[in-house]
């Protein structure tokens, strides 16, 4: 409902007090108290200067028709129907199909301050600035690749040549080939770790103790020494060596690669009597296990991997609602559990903590059967269990199932923007070459 006049869309002369306005063809009345609400904006301006000063007229539109006081600009009519609410109402909304970019650019035009838009306009603009940014840092990477040959000394382009070879698969042959070896050798790293736990496959030393076969050690160490290569390389290349070593998949790739390393000095450097102590053993195991880290690896070869990981970082709050859930499900289902199993004299539940296992075994459907209820209440409670574990597992699923395919999606348009954006402004490049070159 309008507390004020409406704008007026009509043809003929305006009446004293009024400013007609032309916005692409649509030709509307405006009234002169409504505008001086926001006095420092283009329209106020426009009703407030003398029509003799053309000068200053010109400065505020494309063109004026002194006959029938008319003021023409070549604006998007659709983006002025939402600017002049700010007259009547005070705020803005960006209507449906309206780029939020160029609207704020209209509401520059116009001088109407940005503070007037709504709340959920702002955040829908803010999310979009938040893309324009993405796009243009993948635009910058792009235009880095391009400007690799441009470098000033012979140094600094064989460091970006080796960065692109390390870094960016899609740049060349070679870096694919390499990218494709690293993939594989992690495969084969964590194959080789698995398979040199089997007995079978394993041999004896000198005191008796079963260790891996020397094969697979041999297959072990290659892959080591590539990972260091790679790792080195990538550190040498890198044009910022603090934030490469900062990086949270790089430091996953140290992490992989120092056991290794650890266990070597500790094996054969290490003295026969340190290695006797029961302390030394145990941490080579648990250095030895570390090695689980090198699958992690994967991520950075794989961006369904990466756009896994962001969306769960999107969803941290779902998963926050679940574990809160599971949590209270699982204190009160086991806590009665411990109660009705009580009156059974051959009761599994010893106390509230051990039943807590059974809480979380059962709730989360798995259900081991190393622990149950064996009377009807305790029975009673399972299922009632059981089934509130399935509904507060299936509830947060759909938004992460969402948040997955949205920033999945999200990636694949931004990164068809930047390549689009590149392709652009090496057509505008070629377009002014051309014309430098018949001037």
């Amino acid at each position: 409902m309008w507390t004020v006049p409406k704008p007026k869309y009509r043809t003929g002369s305006c009446d004293e007090g009024e400013i007609a306005v032309n916005i692409g063809g649509v030709r509307v009345v405006l009234f002169g108290d409504v505008l001086n609400r926001y006095p420092e904006s283009r329209l106020a301006e426009l009703l407030n200067c003398p029509t003799q000063d053309s000068e200053v007229i010109s400065s505020l539109c494309d063109d004026f028709d002194p006959g029938r006081k008319e003021f023409y600009f070549d604006r998007d009519p659709d983006a002025f129907k939402c600017i002049i609410d700010v007259y009547y109402f005070d705020e803005i909304h960006i209507k449906p199909g309206i780029c939020p970019i160029c609207f704020i650019k209209e509401m520059e035009f116009w001088k109407i301050d940005q503070d007037v838009l709504d709340e959920c306009c702002k955040s829908y603009l803010n999310e979009k600035e938040e893309e324009l940014t993405e796009i243009a840092n993948k635009v910058k990477v792009i235009l880095e690749d391009l400007d690799a040959d441009q470098c000033i000394t012979r140094t600094q382009r064989c460091q970006r040549f080796l960065w692109r070879l390390m870094e960016k698969p899609g740049s060349s042959l070679p870096a694919r080939v390499i990218a494709i070896a690293s993939f594989l050798s992690i495969l084969v790293s964590a194959v080789v770790m698995c398979v040199g736990t089997i007995p079978e496959l394993q041999v004896t030393d000198a005191e008796g103790k079963l260790v891996e076969h020397p094969t697979l050690e041999a297959i072990e160490t290659a892959c080591m020494l590539w990972f260091t290569a790679e790792y080195l390389l990538r550190l040498a290349s890198s044009p910022n060596k603090l934030h490469f070593a900062l990086s949270f998949m790089n430091i996953i790739d140290f992490m992989a690669i120092m056991p290794f390393y650890v266990v070597l000095s500790l094996t054969y450097l290490g003295t026969t009597s340190m290695m006797e102590l029961t302390n030394v053993q145990q941490a080579v195991q648990a250095l030895r296990i570390m090695r689980i880290a090198r699958i992690f690896k994967l991520a950075r070869h794989s961006s369904g991997l990466q756009t896994l990981t962001y969306a769960l970082k999107r969803s941290l709050k779902e998963l926050g609602l679940l574990l809160m859930y599971m949590g209270v499900g699982i204190f009160v289902f086991s806590a009665l559990a411990y109660t009705m199993e009580q009156s059974h004299p051959e009761t599994l539940f010893r106390s509230i903590p051990q039943s807590f296992w059974w809480a979380i075994i059962t709730m989360t459907t798995v259900g081991y059967g190393d622990i149950y209820p064996k009377t009807t209440l305790g029975k009673c409670n399972a299922a009632v269990s059981f089934l509130c574990g399935v509904i507060a597992i299936a509830l947060p699923i759909h938004p992460i199932i969402n948040n997955f395919v949205v920033f999945y999606n999200k990636q694949k348009v931004l990164e068809t923007a930047a390549k689009h954006e590149v392709e652009l402004m090496e057509l505008k490049s070629g377009r002014e070459a051309r014309r430098k070159s018949r001037n």
